[in-house]
């Protein structure tokens, strides 16, 4: 069994990107500029815009928060998005999910023009990553197949399981899987909630990506040796073992099933890393356009 370091993999990404950056600052041209904006108090949302915000510090990008309550309106905030659109200084915008229950969060993924849509969430990125053209990828999607290409792992002509069907990472993974490209060309089975026989699919995938938020939902039995698994799963669990109280488990039961895999990520240190890292790469991207 190999692990699939995404800390490593990530920070490789981040030295590449700050070396470009070094080069841009130095034929006098802008560094990139990503804002995002964060609603609410969320914990969670807080730990994620912290952690983009100092690796945008990492990598020389300038960047700009904006905090905004819990209580924004919707066309408030839709506001914002209008004048960061307008603002030829900033190359990108992200806005941090989950939004309050008042707003539509697809109004609000509409709201932000394409040509500034690092999350790769506008339908109009969307359907070009369909059609296979250029495009800014879905950055946790881009991020499992950038961890594949350079751990050499080959999908082409591989059976590809899927469980979780979000807008998010299990449709547009399943795309891309199977887009006729490198890496590509794997045959893809897309599993949900109403999947039935998902022990029966599972035991036949040669590569199995896990994205249904539910702690280690997979186990030993439902996965064949040699098995790559891309667990891109997190949840807060209580623990009397840790300092803080909690600890962090995948959607993989990651200690039944390690001894038949050949290839695992761990939770954390797994895709996580690897989703900012993508980030910071469509930002970088969308400035030197």
């Amino acid at each position: 069994m190999q692990i699939l370091d995404g800390r490593k993999i990530a920070n490789d990404i981040k030295d590449e990107i700050a070396g470009v950056v070094s080069t841009l600052r130095s034929n006098n041209k802008k560094a990139p500029h990503l804002a995002a904006i964060l609603v609410g108090d969320d914990g969670a949302s807080e730990t994620y815009i912290n952690a983009k915000v100092k690796a945008c510090e990492r990598v020389g990008f300038r960047s700009t928060l904006i905090r905004l309550k819990e209580d924004v309106s919707e066309d408030k905030l839709i506001d914002h998005i209008r004048n960061i659109n307008l603002d030829s200084d900033i190359d990108g915008l992200i806005v941090q999910l989950p939004l309050p229950g008042h707003i539509d969060e697809i109004k609000v993924k509409q709201a932000i023009i394409p040509s500034k849509d690092v999350d790769g969430f506008h339908p109009e990125n969307v359907g070009k990553m369909a059609l296979n053209l250029p495009t800014y990828l879905p950055a946790t999607p881009a991020g499992i197949l950038e961890l594949l290409t350079r751990y050499n792992i080959d999908i082409s002509g591989k059976h590809c399981v899927v469980i979780g069907r979000s807008h998010i990472v299990g449709s547009p993974i399943s795309i891309l899987l199977a887009r006729n490209s490198s890496p590509g060309n794997a045959t893809v089975t897309l599993t949900h909630s109403r999947t039935k026989n998902l022990k029966e699919i599972t035991n036949k995938a040669d590569i199995l990506i896990v994205a249904l938020g539910k702690s280690s939902f997979v186990t030993s039995d439902m996965v064949k040796k040699g098995v790559c698994i891309i667990d891109v799963g997190i949840s807060r669990i209580k623990s009397s073992k840790t300092k803080s109280g909690w600890k962090l488990l995948g959607d993989v039961d990651f200690e039944s099933v390690k001894e038949k895999a050949s290839f695992i990520t761990p939770v954390p240190g797994g895709v996580g890393p690897m989703t900012i890292a993508m980030l910071l790469k469509n930002t970088l991207i969308s400035s030197l356009k």
